[in-house]
């Protein structure tokens, strides 16, 4: 697109968008590819507290770290498999647990260790490659697009993209089309009809209007709505994309980074989350069964509570994964346990597999890549657990 087109097209949203200086979630993206199967990744925004989501109450020495944080059957968790319990704020996911639909990893991380910063974190897992000295690799590409470059048949489905913050896990040379809503998005008649005139004799862009324009009225619909109906609205329309051309989709849920009072904000991500899956699950109806959902953090947070109810900065974390296509009513992974010799830096749950390898281990076999492919170009420098199975 010419240079002179892309200042126009910036005009045009500028007059035509007034965005909040924080949407209320960063976009979302979109591929498509010659597969029947899906797969929705969810980045879980600041640093998901692991131990509090999937609680270890198995481990004598959990409760030992954890007195103003409400653990265990204090805060009415849902036992699991007699070890862990899951927090209670995503007890609307035991249905799925139950029908095997629903698993976690647990001790998992990056090899991103030590700097604990939320940007290196996030970039390091969307990016998902690694130089042999631990630090990123230099290409500012995502993992799933990468990936897209090994499908000879992925194809831009839309390209549309407004708003302030990028989704690195899908940036990359294969396109692929994103969307950024936001709570305060309007797109007037007259913003309307000059973006129809800009996208005039453009398929591809004439596309991305129409996705724009459905969007935009049903987020003014819901003006004065609370996040959880938003990001109900956004699993709908993911839904709705997945059952067309789509078979990728990314977005990402904030408000896990909890410093403070963590026991009411944690409580607010986890619900967001729950309303995000469950909403998939309903509209997407029978294309559910060949639906992957896997959502994951940066990083975990510390083992023990600090002076403000809350949890800082960790290492170790779990990984999420839903769907009809997974082999759910399992805890993956191996468990270090808490005691404090056990501990990463004597502060952390201590990572005992590479998060990477979920994520490898799940587009293996769901679009038949094979592992050489996997450690070298969509994961470099992963050694991977080839025996690592849990899609059906």
């Amino acid at each position: 697109m010419p240079l002179n087109r892309r200042k126009l097209l910036k005009s045009a949203a500028a007059f035509s968008c007034s965005l909040a200086a924080s949407p209320f979630i960063t976009p979302v993206s979109f591929a498509a590819t010659n597969s029947d199967n899906k797969l929705i990744v969810i980045i879980l925004r600041g640093g998901m507290d692991a131990l509090d989501v999937v609680q270890p109450y198995g481990d004598k020495d959990f409760y030992s770290y954890r007195n103003k944080i409400k653990i265990g059957e204090q805060a009415k968790a849902h036992d699991l498999n007699g070890f862990f319990a899951l927090n209670n704020n995503l007890k609307g996911l035991m249905e799925l647990w139950k029908n095997e639909q629903l698993a976690f990893a647990h001790a998992v991380a990056t090899p991103y260790r030590d700097k604990r910063s939320h940007f290196d974190g996030q970039d390091f897992l969307e990016n998902g490659g690694f130089e042999k000295n631990g630090n990123l690799t230099k290409n500012s590409d995502g993992w799933l697009n990468r990936m897209l470059s090994l499908l000879p048949d992925s194809k831009l489905e839309t390209a549309f993209s407004i708003g302030h913050q990028r989704l690195l896990i899908l940036e990359g040379m294969v396109k692929t089309s994103s969307w950024s809503p936001d709570s305060r998005l309007d797109l007037s008649d007259e913003a309307k009809r000059l973006l129809e005139q800009l996208y005039e004799g453009d398929e591809l862009f004439s596309s991305s209007a129409k996705i724009a324009f459905e969007l935009s009225e049903k987020i003014k619909q819901e003006k004065g709505a609370n996040r959880k109906t938003k990001i109900a609205t956004l699993a709908r329309f993911c839904a709705n994309r997945l059952k067309e051309n789509t078979s990728i989709a990314a977005f990402s849920i904030g408000g896990f980074d909890t410093h403070r009072n963590q026991n009411a904000n944690l409580s607010k991500a986890l619900k967001e989350l729950e309303v995000a899956i469950l909403t998939l699950k309903e509209n997407l109806g029978n294309i559910w069964n060949r639906t992957t959902i896997l959502a994951m953090s940066e990083f975990g947070r510390t083992v023990r509570e600090n002076g403000t109810q809350g949890t800082d900065h960790g290492t170790g974390g779990a990984m999420l994964m839903a769907g009809g296509a997974v082999r759910g009513g399992k805890i993956y992974g191996s468990w270090p346990g808490l005691s404090e010799n056990n501990l990463y830096q004597n502060r952390d749950l201590l990572p005992t597999s590479d998060i990477r390898s979920y994520s490898a281990a799940a587009i293996r076999d769901i679009f038949k890549i094979d592992n050489s492919s996997l450690e070298n170009i969509v994961f470099p420098n992963l050694d991977m657990d080839k025996n690592l199975k849990f899609i059906l």
